[in-house]
């Protein structure tokens, strides 16, 4: 039998860092294993409002390739390619625009909420609002089974989902119904006690050295509370408590907690327990970095084979679409 398919992208609106880890590349090493895995780095996606200035794009689509390839994505086990060079997304979305209800799009939650959110942006443009129909045609151009998403983000695959339906109802049964893989994503805290984020600048990169790792987290903020070495505090209002539970065991993890409310341990022995246990988990993807990083030639490789063997797929359900839609003379 053949293996169901998974389809997932990342932006390369910046460089990658542990929120991307934990939350996204962790998750896609485990299931290469179960599923016939597509990852795409989302260059399009960027675009939507990294328009303005592309200067550092390339830079940030080599950083996520080599982000993905030093957490353990294996070539071999899994499709990993670059979404510009599969044309067909692009064919695939202009289709779907001229189905899609003006309405659908305006209502997708993250729509409003990123326009009010990002200010130093122009975010009125069609390829923004948009996006949602280029994400569509991501999915089903690969005919997923399954997209991996948290259960905030289900409200966005539910408008391929009904896409989907609307473009079989009128040209028939072309693409299967992507159904959500319900993955936990663990919010991760930036240095600023914010969700952790490009856009705030907050992040602890997976391209950042010790040194800089260390220096962020000595700096980060804790409880407010706990002003002096003697103060008692809530280990629940400490963004740094909130990523042991990410990265620290149990048993640290009661720990610090612990300490933190009997001022049992000051805010100083709480990091560096931290920064140990961030270094047990990136020393291994910094090695593996520096080493994919010097192999410029294999990098170009896996983009190159991995768009073709995407691009074959796409054209054949590519082929589908245009018959369906009368747009073949035979």
């Amino acid at each position: 039998m053949s293996k169901q398919r998974v389809l997932s992208g990342i932006q390369p609106s910046g460089k990658l860092h542990i929120g991307n880890l934990v939350g996204a590349l962790q998750n896609w090493v485990k299931l290469q294993e179960q599923y016939e895995c597509y990852y795409f780095i989302a260059d399009w996606h960027a675009l939507t409002s990294q328009y303005a200035d592309t200067a550092q794009l390339q830079e940030y689509i080599k950083d996520v390739l080599v982000n993905c390839l030093a957490a353990g994505l294996d070539p071999e086990k899994a499709t990993i390619f670059q979404q510009s060079h599969v044309l067909e997304h692009a064919e695939l979305h202009v289709l779907l625009s001229m189905i899609t209800p003006l309405g659908w799009l305006e209502r997708v939650p993250s729509f409003k909420e990123k326009q009010e959110a990002v200010t130093d942006k122009d975010l009125n443009t069609y390829g923004f609002l948009g996006y949602p129909l280029l994400q569509s045609a991501d999915i089903l151009i690969y005919k997923a089974n399954y997209v991996p998403v948290g259960v905030d983000q289900v409200p966005h695959l539910e408008i391929t989902r009904e896409i989907r339906r609307r473009f079989n109802h009128f040209y028939g049964e072309v693409f299967p119904e992507p159904e959500a893989l319900l993955t936990q994503f663990p919010k991760v805290p930036g240095i600023d006690g914010r969700k952790m984020s490009k856009t705030y600048d907050n992040c602890i990169y997976l391209s950042d050295s010790s040194k800089e790792v260390e220096h962020k987290v000595k700096t980060m903020m804790t409880d407010p509370q706990r002003i002096k070495r003697t103060d008692k505090g809530d280990p629940e209002l400490s963004p740094v408590y909130h990523l042991h539970k990410i990265f620290s065991s149990k048993e640290e993890q009661n720990e610090v907690a612990e300490g933190c409310r009997t001022a049992g341990i000051g805010c100083i022995g709480c990091k560096k327990i931290l920064i140990k246990n961030l270094f047990a988990v990136l020393e291994p993807i910094w090695e593996k970095r520096k080493y994919f990083l010097e192999k410029p030639d294999y990098l170009e490789d896996i983009i190159a084979s991995g768009s073709k063997k995407a691009g074959e797929t796409a054209s054949e359900t590519m082929e589908k679409a245009r018959r369906a839609m009368n747009l073949k003379l035979s």
